[in-house]
């Protein structure tokens, strides 16, 4: 009997010397065996083509010799599958089969191909092959009844599954897309219902029953249940995620903010699900600006890798407010510490040259073209904070040079020459002065 290569499906690591073994071919002529290994040889450095060549050649010299056909009609599928020739593929496979219907290397290969072609039918059968060799493939199986929209036998699956290996986090995501598409969330909750009662620690499945019952608009058992959590395992952080807002729906302002707190607090919630929470609560205090002075402790609860983004969103809140010098204050905050911020780094050098800081606006804005040195808008702005300091020199030195990074921009290009030419008034070259006062009126406002 032949042996086949391991399939592997990222890559083949087998040197094509050692591919196909012919000790187990028979009696092999010269002529199939320097033909054969030129067809490994080419596949090994991806001449697909001239590999199928060869394989003709060792098909003929093989003259009819059913052990050594199989073998290149394996080598042909392979080859035919990187060429991404499908049907071919698909025939080699399958005539190896003829004569070898267990072998596990062409069976998955050939599984390999419907994959890719995406002929989720034909690939039922042949995983339920599979499972005889690995029951791993039972995961495979559910996923293909999923995706041929046979959702009752995708569940049976994955119910096996989960009393044979325990729960997953993949079988899990695929039973709620499932109930997602079928529209059956009452299915859902009765599950785990089911799994929450006969595991009541299991923080995962209060934190999924939670969801399906705000999905499906039942807002009292969802905060039932995350009460219940809460009851069950008072160590929960990530719970708080879902009461903190059912607190601000029920009008219960201090457990609204303890909540907060504990997700701030939290070094196991994700980052962007607590800037999420502080976009609530900021938003929150908008609406109740009595618990404006909490802001400021919220955000110490923050480590300082995150304070950029942090001191940022609190100054978007008082720039909403028009409230620009605590805004300022916060946005100078966060800037020292997330300087490659270039929306923290505009709004602050605006307003630092806004309030006339323009010793802090020059030397920031200077630190920043270390960092963005194509954008116009930092040379603009450094060109205004030097004649506001009286450097001229400096200032047109910054301003000439961003203004060749202006394209389709005509209000920043008549922004430059107002610069321009203030810079040059104040040097006493009425000259130069005129020319770019000329230039910015020319700049009709309406381009």
């Amino acid at each position: 009997m032949f042996l086949f290569p391991v399939q592997t499906f990222a890559q083949e690591t087998i040197p094509p010397s050692q591919e196909e073994p012919t000790d187990d071919l028979g009696n092999v002529s010269d002529a199939f065996q320097e033909n054969f290994f030129e067809a490994l040889k080419q596949k090994g450095i991806e001449n697909y083509e001239l590999a199928l060549n060869a394989l003709d050649k060792a098909e003929a010299a093989a003259k009819g010799n059913p052990i050594q056909e199989a073998v290149v009609f394996f080598e042909k599928g392979k080859n035919y599958s990187k060429l991404r020739d499908f049907e071919p593929a698909e025939e080699n496979f399958k005539k190896v089969l003829q004569t070898q219907p267990e072998r596990l290397e062409v069976l998955e290969a050939l599984y390999d191909l419907y994959y890719q072609k995406q002929d989720f039918d034909q690939a039922i059968p042949l995983v339920k092959k599979l499972i005889k060799f690995d029951e791993d493939y039972k995961e495979d199986l559910a996923n293909l009844y999923h995706r041929t929209k046979q959702y009752e036998l995708a569940l049976e699956v994955l119910d096996e599954l989960d009393d044979s290996w325990g729960e997953s986090d993949y079988r899990d995501a695929l039973r709620s897309r499932i109930y997602r598409v079928t529209g059956d969330t009452s299915g859902a909750i009765e599950q785990l219902e089911q799994k929450v009662d006969s595991n009541p620690k299991k923080e995962k499945e209060y934190l999924n029953l939670i969801y399906l019952y705000s999905e499906n608009g039942e807002t009292k058992k969802a905060f039932d249940t995350a009460k219940e959590l809460l009851k069950n395992n008072p160590k929960s952080e990530v719970v708080h995620l879902a009461l903190y807002k059912f607190y601000l729906d029920e009008g219960d302002t201090t457990n609204a903010i303890e909540s907060m707190k504990r997700v701030f607090e939290s070094t196991t919630i994700d980052k962007e699900s607590q800037f999420k929470v502080l976009g609530d609560f900021i938003k929150f205090v908008n609406t109740h600006p009595e618990q404006e002075a909490k802001l400021e402790s919220m955000i110490s609860l923050f480590s300082e890798d995150d304070n950029g983004q942090v001191f940022e969103k609190v100054g978007d809140y008082y720039l909403e407010k028009n409230r620009k010098e605590e805004a300022l204050k916060f946005y100078e905050k966060g800037i020292s510490s997330d300087q490659d911020n270039y929306s923290l780094m505009k709004n602050t050098l605006l307003l630092q040259i806004e309030f006339k800081k323009f010793n802090e606006a020059q030397k920031l804005s200077t630190d920043a073209l270390e960092v963005f040195p194509a954008q116009p808008l930092l040379y603009l702005l450094n060109g205004v904070a030097r004649n506001g300091l009286q450097d001229s020199d400096s200032a047109i030195d910054s301003l000439e040079t961003g203004i060749d990074y202006v394209f389709d921009n005509p209000a920043m290009e008549h922004d430059f020459y107002k610069q321009l030419n203030i810079a040059y008034t104040q040097k006493g070259d009425s000259t130069k002065a005129a020319q770019y006062a000329k230039k910015a009126s020319e700049i009709k406002p309406s381009n």
